[in-house]
């Protein structure tokens, strides 16, 4: 095996004991951006979560996907109904990121949603949502990507991104020019 290039190790701690470890630290400096994702169980209850795990798929037509856990308090909601409404998260929504990704039984506490198209619950103050239709959910382990295709959407006030990282929530700094 040939030895690495010159440089490319500099600064990079020289052994990680296992894949997980690997996996976990390697995603902890991986910032992404944060979204809530929405929807209603069969009794017709609110439910939602955080994700950093959002992605659009093609433009045309509009798809995006998110990544769930199968044994999320979530999951049941999702893997039961049509519809979801993603809410793309602002710096200014940190609590509302914090409240989503916390105790489920306080999530829906408050008067910071209301309901939305087809009834689903609509958080109030984001930058932009999204009513996704499922198109499909394509379990891998004990997880789930789920594609949605974009049927409706919204804006709302301009902020800045809200992002994820290193186990924290902040707000990118200045942009970086040539």
């Amino acid at each position: 095996m040939a030895a690495p290039a010159t440089g490319l190790t500099e600064g990079v701690e020289p052994h990680i004991v296992d894949d997980l470890s690997a996996f976990k630290l390697a995603f902890r400096r991986h910032a992404a951006g944060v979204a809530v994702v929405t929807g209603l169980t069969p009794d017709g209850a609110p439910v939602g979560f955080t994700a950093t795990s959002l992605a659009s798929l093609a433009a045309v037509p509009p798809l995006a996907t998110f990544n769930m856990a199968r044994i999320s308090t979530a999951w049941p909601a999702v893997e039961g109904t049509s519809h979801v409404i993603i809410h793309l998260l602002g710096a200014r929504n940190r609590g509302l990121a914090q409240r989503l990704s916390g105790a489920h039984d306080e999530r829906f506490a408050g008067d910071h949603w209301a309901p939305g198209p087809l009834g689903l619950p609509l958080l109030a103050d984001v930058p932009a949502w999204m009513l996704g239709r499922i198109v499909e959910r394509v379990p891998v382990a004990d997880n789930a990507v789920v594609v949605v295709q974009i049927e409706d959407g919204g804006l709302g006030a301009d902020d800045e991104a809200l992002v994820y990282h290193e186990r924290t929530y902040m707000a990118p700094g200045p942009a970086l020019v040539d």
